[in-house]
């Protein structure tokens, strides 16, 4: 498989783990997908093959003690891209995927963040931050009855 290949084939294979996330929530098989590790076992395994295949005796110096200059001459290599992409992935696909438990435990809405998060997991997971403030010092009694509810659904 190309470098090319594997980068085409980990961004679709994402895809529907956040589109359960998003459109899915509550349902027991998303909830059943979303509690196995094995979708950060194979994207980190894929992750582990390019970092090793990127690393040159240069690189690794260059890494060590990072400069932004070092940085952009490393991630020009199209295979350190990949690499680069791929722990996007990776990170982004787990921080969504803390979000969304976070919102079956608490009841807080949590499709904008995952949204976020898909596109740009910092802030999916600063908008989640926030917005389990806002509820919690504005809505107090609507987040307990939301647990409440939630705890039932997961208990059926």
């Amino acid at each position: 498989m190309t470098i090319s290949q594997l980068f085409n084939v980990a961004n679709l294979f994402v895809l529907p783990f956040w589109a359960l996330m998003i459109l899915l929530p509550n349902w027991k098989v998303t909830r059943q997908i979303m509690s196995s590790y094995l979708p950060f076992v194979l994207l980190a395994g894929a992750y582990l093959y390019l970092f090793i295949s990127s690393i040159t005796p240069e690189n690794a110096q260059a890494l060590s003690n990072p400069q932004l200059a070092d940085i952009a001459r490393f991630f020009a290599d199209e295979t350190a891209a990949a690499t680069g992409w791929i722990h996007f992935l990776v990170m982004d696909l787990f921080v969504g995927r803390w979000i969304y438990w976070e919102g079956q435990k608490t009841g807080i809405w949590t499709i904008h963040s995952l949204a976020l998060c898909l596109f740009a997991g910092p802030m999916g997971l600063l908008s989640h931050i926030s917005t389990y403030w806002i509820v919690k010092t504005f809505f107090p009694k609507s987040q307990q009855n939301e647990t409440v509810m939630v705890e039932e659904k997961v208990a059926s």
